[in-house]
C-alpha cells in the first residue's frame, strides 16, 4: 500500500460519522425556553470580534476601549494549570454567556435576577503560523468531573462529580470555566473571550446580513425559523433563530444544534472578511462599536489595542482554514438528554492540540454528532 501524505495542521478530520440515538427512558425533559435557546447563540458572535482586525477595524479600536471588559483568569487560578507549550499556537476559550438582565432579559425572557450562565462553548486552537485553526465545541449536557476552583472574586468553589458541563460557569463564573476546560483537556488556556447574547442580532444587522445556504427545509416554531432550502440572506432576527434551532433539524438534539453553529460561524467569517477598511470605514466603526460592547475578555487583551493586536495575527485564517469538531462523546444511555465524553477518542484530539498537529479522522468517526451536518453551508 503506498504510503499516506502527512495531513495539514488543522485541517485533516471531518466530524464523525452519526451513532444511533437511543430514545429517553422515562420522563421527556421539557422543551427548553427561548432565554435558554438564545444562550446558544452568543459565543458566535465572538468569532466576528477576532476576525475583524484582519479586516482593518483593529486601528479604529482606540475609541472603543470603554466597551471592553476583562477578568484576570490568571491571578484567579494561580499557578495550578497546565503547563504553556511554547510552539507558537494558540488556545482560546470562546464562552457564551446570558447575565438574565437588561437587553438580555428583553431577548431572553426570565427574571431580572442578576445570574449569568453559559450554553454555548469553543475551544479554539490557532496553528503556529496562524494561518489555521482547529475549533472543538464542547456540549453543554457533557457531564463532567467539575475541579474545585477559586473565582475572580476570590470565592472557592467545592469539586463536583457528575455535573453537565456548563455548572462550571454558573457556579463560579469565567476563572471556573477555564479551570474545568483546562481539567478535560490538560491544555493551557491562553485567552478567553465571553460574548453577551444581547449584541448578536445586532452585530449582525450591522454586517448585512449572513448569507447561507439550506439543503433541506427547516421549520421550527419554537425558534420562530422557516427557511426553505435554498441561498438566504440572514438578518439578525433569522440568524438568532437558526443557530438556536434543534427541533427542526438532525436528531432534534443540541448537538445537531452545534453542526448548525458550525456552519454558520463559517459562514459569519466569511462575511467579515470580505469587508474592506477603505470601502466602508463608516461600517467597520459601526462593527467596532458593537462587538467591543459584547465581549468580556482575560485581562491580557483587554484593552482595544491589546485586542486589535490579538485580532490581527488571525487575520490569516479563512473559513476553509477552519477545522470544526464537536468534543467527542456518546449519549448517555441512563438519559437521553445527556451525553459523556468519549475518553480514548478526546484524548486524541487534545494530544493533536498540545503537539500542533492536526485533529485526526480517528478521533471523531463513530461518535454521537446530531445528525445536522450539511443542512447548512456558507454560500
Amino acid at each position: 500500500m503506498p504510503a499516506e501524505s502527512t495531513p495539514e495542521p488543522g485541517i485533516s478530520g471531518e466530524p464523525g460519522t452519526s451513532a444511533a440515538r437511543p430514545r429517553a427512558k422515562g420522563r421527556r425533559r421539557k422543551a427548553r425556553s427561548a432565554r435558554h435557546k438564545a444562550l446558544l447563540i452568543t459565543a458566535w458572535t465572538a468569532a466576528g470580534i477576532v476576525v475583524l482586525g484582519g479586516t482593518g477595524a483593529g486601528i479604529l479600536y482606540f475609541k472603543l476601549n470603554s466597551n471592553l471588559k476583562s477578568v484576570d483568569i490568571n491571578q484567579a487560578l494561580g499557578t495550578d494549570r497546565p503547563t504553556k507549550v511554547d510552539n507558537g499556537s494558540e488556545n482560546i476559550l470562546v464562552l457564551g454567556s446570558d447575565t438574565r438582565s437588561g437587553t438580555n432579559k428583553k431577548l431572553g425572557g426570565g427574571t431580572d435576577d442578576g445570574s449569568a450562565r453559559s450554553d454555548t462553548a469553543m475551544i479554539v486552537h490557532v496553528y503556529q503560523g496562524h494561518k489555521k485553526a482547529s475549533v472543538v465545541s464542547i456540549p453543554r449536557d457533557t457531564l463532567v468531573e467539575r475541579p474545585s476552583c477559586t473565582d475572580t472574586k476570590g470565592v472557592t468553589h467545592d469539586a463536583a462529580s457528575g455535573v453537565m458541563f456548563n455548572s462550571a460557569y454558573s457556579t463560579g463564573g469565567a476563572a471556573c470555566a477555564v479551570k474545568t476546560v483546562e481539567s478535560i483537556t490538560g491544555i493551557r488556556m491562553d485567552h478567553y473571550i465571553e460574548v453577551d447574547f444581547s449584541g448578536f442580532e445586532k452585530l449582525i444587522d450591522d454586517l448585512g446580513g449572513v448569507e447561507i445556504t439550506t439543503t433541506k427545509n427547516i421549520s421550527d416554531s419554537d425558534s420562530h425559523l422557516n427557511l426553505k432550502a435554498g441561498t438566504h440572506t440572514l438578518n439578525g432576527e433569522q440568524a438568532l433563530g437558526l443557530v438556536r434551532t434543534r427541533h427542526g433539524v438532525g436528531d432534534g438534539s443540541d448537538l445537531g444544534r452545534i453542526q448548525l453553529q458550525q456552519a454558520f460561524i463559517k459562514a459569519l467569517v466569511n462575511q467579515v472578511k470580505h469587508i474592506g477598511v477603505l470601502s466602508s470605514p463608516t461600517k467597520l466603526v459601526k462593527l467596532a462599536n458593537t462587538a467591543t460592547k459584547a465581549i468580556t475578555t482575560d485581562s491580557d487583551i483587554g484593552s482595544v489595542t491589546d485586542l486589535a493586536s490579538f485580532a490581527d495575527g488571525l487575520k490569516g485564517i479563512s473559513s476553509s482554514k477552519m477545522n470544526m469538531v464537536t468534543m467527542p462523546v456518546q449519549y448517555d444511555s441512563a438519559n437521553a438528554n445527556r451525553v459523556l465524553v468519549d475518553t480514548a477518542k478526546a484524548e486524541l484530539v487534545w494530544k493533536a492540540l498540545k503537539n500542533d498537529q492536526a485533529i485526526p479522522k480517528a478521533a471523531t468517526k463513530g461518535t454521537a454528532t446530531g445528525m445536522a451536518k450539511g443542512v447548512v453551508s456558507s454560500s
